[in-house]
């Protein structure tokens, strides 16, 4: 099945399992951090890492919000590693979408025997025009 940016997740996800079949589970999140960042160089994926953005409650900022990375200035991408992902993990990966106005993320956890991922849509996304 195609999905939006199905080219740009499936990049993702490839540099992903690329981290885990070498590293497997077991490390910090900074190291899969970083092993993103060498995956995601040698696959050409543009990309910016711990990306901030405003935090608006009604129209005024009240903070910053900073994303693992941000693909192609459209994929929110958020990494975990721990051993299940959880309702509170897929929530902020969800206010990161909301935050950020964009419509398709990524959650990826590292700390599982097997690679995990669940992609994310906004339902609040507003396309500039």
């Amino acid at each position: 099945m195609e999905y939006k940016y199905s080219d740009i997740t499936e990049k993702i996800l490839r540099a992903a399992m690329n981290v885990h079949t070498v590293l497997r589970n077991g490390f910090r999140e900074l190291i899969y951090q970083r092993s993103l960042i060498v995956e995601f160089g040698l696959l050409n994926i543009p990309f910016g890492r711990e990306v901030n953005m405003p935090v608006l409650y009604k129209g005024i900022q009240v903070g910053l919000r900073r994303v693992d990375f941000l693909v192609e200035e459209k994929i929110c991408v958020e990494i975990k590693a721990t051993g299940q992902l959880e309702n509170i993990h897929l929530n902020q990966a969800k206010n990161y979408l909301e935050a950020f106005n964009l419509e398709i993320g990524l959650l990826i956890n590292f700390g599982a025997n097997s690679l995990e991922w669940k992609r994310i849509y906004n339902n609040k996304f507003k396309p500039e025009n």
